[in-house]
């Protein structure tokens, strides 16, 4: 039991992390043109150096960007680095949200292992929950519409919303650098393992780790 309790714990504070700001840095908007003039802006995420085939000289991540995003539309790129980082925030507590049921339940019999035996099947049993989940994200990203029109003007950085109720996020610029290149890993790793995971699910009809 102190292992499972210790399991949730550290998936709680995951999830929680990933909606640390992005950074908290403030720039001045000469700053931000001048950072223009680097990969992506100067965003992390373009360090690599993970080997990866197929890819030019290097055959490593570095700088990767095989379609052009950086070149084509260099103005939409902090739109671009916020998408990144909202859908991967979001499959990070996807896939806390496909384990964590499939050993704990919140109360109420519709909530059961008895009613809802598989974590996926709650998408087809639960409707009213997913309507509720389909609003609380719309409003979210409604309330976030007038950040991202402004984010171009003011000092605000993709995915910085200035929510950090733990207090995790360090004040070290190079520390904050680390954990953002970490949070954006950890997305883009979450966003391919919630599709394994429902795949897996729908495939197999068996509980976490979907094995046959």
């Amino acid at each position: 039991m102190a292992k499972f309790t210790l399991i949730v714990s550290a998936l709680v504070v995951a999830s929680a992390s990933a909606f640390a700001p992005a950074s908290v840095t403030k720039t001045s908007t000469v700053l931000r043109q001048s950072a223009s003039d680097d990969f992506a802006m100067g965003m992390v995420g373009g360090e690599g150096p993970e080997p990866m085939p197929f890819v030019g000289v290097t055959g490593t991540s570095v700088n990767f960007d095989p379609v052009g995003f950086t070149t084509r539309a260099p103005e939409w790129l902090p739109w671009f680095r916020e998408a990144e980082l909202k859908h991967g925030r979001a499959a990070m507590l996807g896939a806390a949200g496909m384990v964590v049921p499939e050993f704990v339940r919140i109360p109420g019999e519709q909530f059961s292992f008895d009613s809802i035996p598989n974590v996926i099947d709650a998408h087809d049993k639960l409707p009213e929950s997913m309507i509720q989940i389909f609003m609380w994200i719309s409003f979210l990203e409604a309330v976030s519409f007038p950040a991202l029109a402004n984010m171009n003007s003011f000092d605000r950085q993709p995915g910085d919303f200035g929510f950090d109720p733990l207090g995790i996020y360090p004040e070290d610029p190079e520390k904050q650098k680390e954990m953002q290149l970490k949070e954006l890993k950890n997305g883009r790793l979450a966003m391919i393992a919630v599709g394994g995971m429902v795949a897996g699910a729908a495939i197999t009809g068996k509980h976490f780790p979907y094995l046959l």
